[in-house]
This record gives structure tokens, sequence and C-alpha cells, in this order.
């Protein structure tokens, strides 16, 4: 490591400490020829997937990006902020995982299903009803079929119980 005041390369670490989230690690150095101390910091270096769209155009994965979505499906939801930072957490861990250095737009998108389904259903089919571009009521019914919710009509409600 150079050291920032006269620029020689001799330097010695005097103190190393990791700190209380245990994601990097404080270094106290000290120079060999002035004698000053500095600080720095080393932490991992993680790269996020290019994310490729369905039209072939690549962009860097974005975290705010990503957040944005889980808000627009959760709107007006009692889901706690916590609960989708954990869910983003949890999908950027899956897509590091896999050690890939693209990532499809569609795979993405079916990751964040499966977050949102844990979630909150109703968030869950907002977000299908977008990301598998709904044309009817039967696409919606589809995937509530596929939640295991029991839907009926209106019209069975009024029908008196044969008993």
């Amino acid at each position: 490591m150079k050291c920032p005041f006269c620029g020689t390369d001799d330097t010695q670490v005097i103190d190393s400490r990791v700190n209380d989230e245990g994601d990097s690690i404080r270094r106290r150095r000290r120079c060999a020829v002035c004698d000053k101390r500095f600080t720095t910091y080393e932490t991992a270096e993680l790269h996020m997937p290019q994310v490729v769209k369905q039209n072939g155009n690549r962009e860097e994965f974005n975290r705010d990006k990503l957040r944005l979505s889980f808000t627009r499906a959760l709107h007006k939801r009692p889901v706690p902020t916590e609960y989708v930072d954990r869910a983003l957490d949890h999908i950027v861990q899956k897509i590091l995982g896999q050690g890939e250095r693209e990532l499809n737009s569609r795979d993405l998108g079916e990751i964040v299903m499966q977050e949102l389904r844990l979630m909150d259903k109703v968030a869950y089919i907002r977000f299908a009803s977008i990301y598998r571009s709904f044309q009817d009521v039967d696409d919606f019914h589809d995937v509530i079929r596929d939640l295991d919710i029991p839907h009926r009509r209106v019209a069975d409600k009024s029908k008196p119980s044969k008993t």
C-alpha cells in the first residue's frame, strides 16, 4: 500500500479490526519512510452481473430499480420495509451465488415473483400481471388458481345451501 503522504510503498500494518457488521476490515498503517500514519479499509469487491433485456440490450444490475418494482407491487399493502430489504438481500445473494456474468431479465423477474409470492399474494398478482403481460381476466384466474387462493363467483354466495 502506497503512503498517501510521501508516495513510497514501504508501509506497515500496525492494527487490524473487523467492523461491527463484519463486512470490512479497518487497518491502521505506518509509513516506514515519513513515519506518518493513515487508515485503509478492506472490503470484498462483488460484481453483479449485467442484466440482458428482452431486446438484447444489456444494463447494469440496479438494486434501486428492483426496489422500485417491489414498491409499486406493494403499494398500499401492509408489508414492512424490512421485509422488502430482506427480499432484496436474498435476491442479490441468489444472483451472486449463480456466479454468472450475465442474467436474463426473465430469470430476474421469476426470482422477484418468488419473493413476492412469499411476501404478499396481492403484490405477487400485481407484479405478475405486468411482468407476464396479462391480456384478459383468464390470466388473472390462472395465477390465482396457482396460488391456491379459493375464489368463487359472487353468484355462488347467494345460492342457498342444500342440507
